[in-house]
């Protein structure tokens, strides 16, 4: 007979229900993963606007989604889908931040100044508008605009107030009205 995992190395086997528990968790986080993985890759992607780091943040979100499984396939579907963003949008924001320093920093060292590259803007104006944004602007107009999310998921995802989302879409608003020439809109959300 084949000796089972223990239980916290006490060398006591799992009961059937026992495995039968972790393999329905499993099941359930192989489910949700399935489920949320291209979506949440999809927003990190809007925000970063990069691909692959995109996916590398989502895959890292998804590692710290599956060690607190447990506690938090307890949450209601809404719940999950928010902490998994939540986490993954975190990340992705310090992520943007470090290439901004490093960006920054990398500028100032040089020595002597290269000519500006005037790359094509595939995606159109509004994609280029939105990229000027600052993160947590960007975030929330992906959020809001894209995913159809209410304030009160963009607050959670950038974990900050309702109030603090609702003054980032304004700003974010303002600033895509004044950089495409069109009216802005006062209310939000």
């Amino acid at each position: 007979m084949a000796v089972d995992e223990t239980l916290g190395g006490r060398g006591v086997r799992p009961s059937r229900a026992e495995r039968a528990l972790t393999q329905t968790a499993e099941s359930d986080f192989t489910a949700f993963f399935r489920a949320e993985y291209a979506r949440t890759v999809r927003t990190v992607c809007l925000v970063l606007h990069d691909q692959a780091r995109a996916e590398e943040i989502t895959q890292d979100a998804f590692v710290q989604l599956l060690r607190c499984w447990e506690k938090v396939s307890g949450y209601e579907q809404p719940a999950a889908w928010a902490w998994v963003r939540r986490v993954a949008i975190r990340m992705a924001v310090r992520s943007a931040k470090r290439e901004t320093m490093r960006s920054l920093l990398e500028w100032r060292s040089r020595a002597v100044e290269e000519p500006a590259e005037d790359l094509p803007l595939p995606h159109g104006d509004m994609v280029a508008a939105v990229r000027s944004l600052p993160t947590n602007q960007r975030v929330a107009i992906v959020l809001h605009y894209y995913e159809d999310r209410p304030v009160a998921d963009i607050a959670d995802a950038l974990g900050c107030a309702p109030a603090t989302a609702r003054v980032h879409l304004y700003k974010a608003r303002q600033r895509l009205a004044l950089l495409l020439g069109e009216e802005g809109n006062d209310v939000v959300g």
